[in-house]
Parts: structure tokens; C-alpha cells; sequence
């Protein structure tokens, strides 16, 4: 739905009537440190996992098997190239 610039004109003023009356000492603020502590933690580890895969991908680029990557990784063979050789050329 198309609006005329005088509807969002009036919208407009309406909206700054209402923010004139608005208290800034009345507001209360809600605390998302907890949520904010979880985004930035999920974006380390998205880092962490990229930079991961780039070292796995260095590594078989310089011939390193899946069994001595696996060892770096502490885990199975099969679990690093399950994780990684999709990701990998």
C-alpha cells in the first residue's frame, strides 16, 4: 500500500507528538548483557571454526594426512575428514 506525502506527513507529526511526551527517566531498559555475552561468544566460535578450516585446508594443501591433522585436532581420523574435506580442496 502506497502512501500520499501527506499521509506520511501526518504520520511524521503525530510521531513527534508522541515522542514529546515520552520520559526518558521513566524508560526502563531492559539488560541484554547475557544475550549480548551469548552473540559475541557464537561469533568467536564462528571464527575460531573458519580460521580452523583454513589451517586444515594449509595443512592438506602441504600433503599432511587426515591421521596427523586428526592428532592436531584431538580427534578420529574419520571425524576430521568427516568435518573437513568437504570444506577443503
Amino acid at each position: 500500500m502506497k502512501h500520499t506525502d501527506a499521509q506520511i506527513e501526518d504520520a511524521a507529526r503525530r510521531f513527534e507528538r508522541l515522542a514529546d511526551q515520552l520520559d526518558p527517566a521513566a524508560a526502563v531498559a531492559e539488560d541484554l548483557s547475557d544475550l549480548r555475552a551469548i552473540a559475541e561468544a557464537a561469533e568467536q566460535a564462528r571464527r575460531a571454526e573458519l580460521m580452523i578450516t583454513e589451517k586444515v585446508a594449509a595443512a592438506r594443501a602441504r600433503g599432511r594426512s587426515w591421521n596427523r591433522i586428526a592428532v592436531a585436532l584431538g580427534v578420529s581420523r574419520q571425524a576430521a575428514r568427516h568435518r573437513f574435506a568437504s570444506k577443503v580442496s
